[in-house]
Parts: C-alpha cells; structure tokens; sequence
C-alpha cells in the first residue's frame, strides 16, 4: 500500500465500483459486497427500509447502518460520502423530509450516473449526485449538518484528507454518523498488498486509534470509534480468516460549534 501512488489507488478502486455499477452482483474479495436485500438487512436495515427504496439503489455494498446512528431531523442537510447508487442517500431524504436535502458524492462516473436514474424514476428531488473525490468534496464550506458514510473511508488512500473535507463541509455542530471497516489486529503483508483486497474494503482499513487521531487532528471532537464484535460472522462470510484482523465499527464525531455541538467542550 505504501508504494502505490495515490492516484492508482483511486484508478483501481473506480475500475471496480465502475464493474459493480455496470451489473456485478459484488467484489471478489472483501466485506464489501455482500448480496443486496439479505446483506443490507445483516447489516441493520429493515424490510420497511429496502422497499422504500428504487428498485437497484441496493448494491449490498455496505458494512453496517449509518442512518442508525445519525438522528437525522426533519429540514436537515445530509452529505453522503461514496454514495454509489443512492441507498443510503434515498433513505436519508425520507427523514429530512421536503425541507431538507441529501447530497450524494462518489468518484465513480457510472455510478452517479445510476443513482441519478434512481432518483429520476422515484422523483427525488431533495436528493442530488455530484461526480467528485472524497478528499476534495465538490460541497460549499459550513453547509451540510451530517456527514454519512457507510464501507467507503476505508478505500481512500489519503483518509486524512477525507476527515478534513467532512469538517469544512459541516456547519459549526454539525456530526458524522459513519459505517466502516477498522483494523483490529495487523493486516497480514499478503492481504495488505491484494488489490483485490484493498477493492474489497480489507487492505485499506485503518487501525482504530489511528482513525480517533485523523478525526482529532481534522479538529473533531466528541469522537466514538466502538468497533462491532458481531460483525466478524458477517466479515468471515465474505473472506475467513479477515475477522481476526478486521471489524465493522460505528464513527461517530462532531464539530466544535453550534446549537447541536454535543462534544465535551461545548454540550450544554
């Protein structure tokens, strides 16, 4: 991983998500993946979630429920990091409601490209698909209230860039609520040099107190990084042996500031 150059890394990672987009029903290799319908209900969504959706906006591409632990509220802005064909963004326009709005970004042409014809077909028109990098968000400064993410950050090769990015997009207080794949041991050298693995959420993933540095240096506060035993069965499934080293875990952090700040220095 360490030899690569950015830039590839992004290159292969598109070229993967580009092949899921265009109809593979998931990765080779990896957490990421799992069938749609019965893996995104694994991973804490419910039958009511699933048929509220567009038909195809489920890829089975998650590793847990960020919408589980973000509190959206009715008027809200939501920003969802590596949105692929718009599940996660389609939910979230449910609970902000008219007055709010969902934006969805991800690096992959033909994925936007899906999720804009899942929300032509539904009519979603407090949902948008923007084409962009998560380390360089095509979002104004200060003006998104949550940040979502669900098995994405773990891909990014420069995941320091993409905790600097959420926090100027957020208004003062504003949260992220995030699904992803944490290192709990060592990456074995073979899996961490795998670009199977890496395309499949595995070799990119951080160690825990590595990801609480990178939210505390972006200048997040209140942060949580509470790793999910219960994932290792899902984890195994998908490549045995990774649930010795990995686990899905719930990030949680806000930005100083602001009415809704509920960090240590400013909860009132």
């Amino acid at each position: 991983m360490n030899t690569r150059d950015n830039d590839q890394v992004r290159a292969r990672v598109r070229t993967a998500y580009a092949k899921v987009a265009k109809g593979a029903d998931g990765l080779s290799v990896g957490c990421c993946g799992t069938k749609a319908g019965s893996g995104s209900l694994a991973m804490g969504y419910t039958e009511a979630d699933l048929a509220s959706v567009p038909e195809g906006s489920d890829l089975g591409l998650g590793c847990g429920n960020p919408q589980a632990i973000a509190a959206m509220r009715p008027g809200e802005t939501v920003l969802d990091l590596g949105s692929g064909a718009g599940f996660d963004c389609f939910l979230a326009a449910s609970r902000v409601g008219r007055t709010g709005r969902v934006i969805g970004v991800d690096m992959t042409p033909e994925m936007v490209s899906k999720a804009r014809d899942n929300a032509r077909r539904i009519s979603a028109t407090n949902v948008e698909f923007r084409l962009g990098e998560i380390e360089h968000l095509p979002v104004p400064d200060e003006s998104v209230d949550v940040v979502i993410s669900n098995c994405v950050i773990n891909l990014s090769p420069d995941k320091g860039a993409v905790f600097r990015e959420a926090i100027r997009v957020l208004r003062p207080g504003g949260r992220i609520a995030i699904s992803d794949v944490v290192a709990t041991q060592a990456i074995p050298q073979e899996v961490a040099e795998s670009v199977e693995a890496l395309t499949g959420c595995v070799a990119g993933a951080a160690p825990v107190d590595e990801v609480r540095a990178l939210l505390a240096d972006a200048g997040f506060e209140g942060i949580k990084v509470a790793p999910r035993p219960e994932s290792g069965a899902i984890i195994a499934q998908c490549m045995p042996g990774a649930e010795s080293f990995l686990a899905s875990a719930i990030i949680e952090a806000q930005k100083p500031g602001g009415a809704n700040c509920c960090g240590p220095s400013c909860c009132t």
